[in-house]
């Protein structure tokens, strides 16, 4: 578990939560096998993502834009597939 682990963001969060809920750093570092200043940068990347928590109706507003986008994109080539297969003729 120690050095040269790769880690996935589910366990660093799992990790960083521990501290943020009260448990000693030390004890956590222990644990897992990382070093105090590994663990700190974690937690500062995880308090400065938080906000990115509740952006989640812009990405869904985001995501039905590029959706529609998308299919607009998709008629039209078909619509200009058709209309090369026709002069074809």
């Amino acid at each position: 578990m120690g050095k040269g682990r790769n880690w996935t963001a589910e366990d660093k969060a799992k990790i960083v939560l521990q501290g943020l809920k009260g448990r000693a750093v030390s004890e956590i570092c222990n644990e897992y096998q990382i070093h105090q200043t590994q663990y700190y940068k974690w937690r500062e990347q995880f308090l400065e993502n938080i906000p990115k928590v509740f952006e989640t109706k812009s990405q869904s507003k985001k995501e039905e834009r590029l959706e529609r986008e998308n299919q607009r994109l998709k008629t039209m080539v078909g619509e200009l597939h058709l209309e090369l297969k026709k002069n074809d003729w």
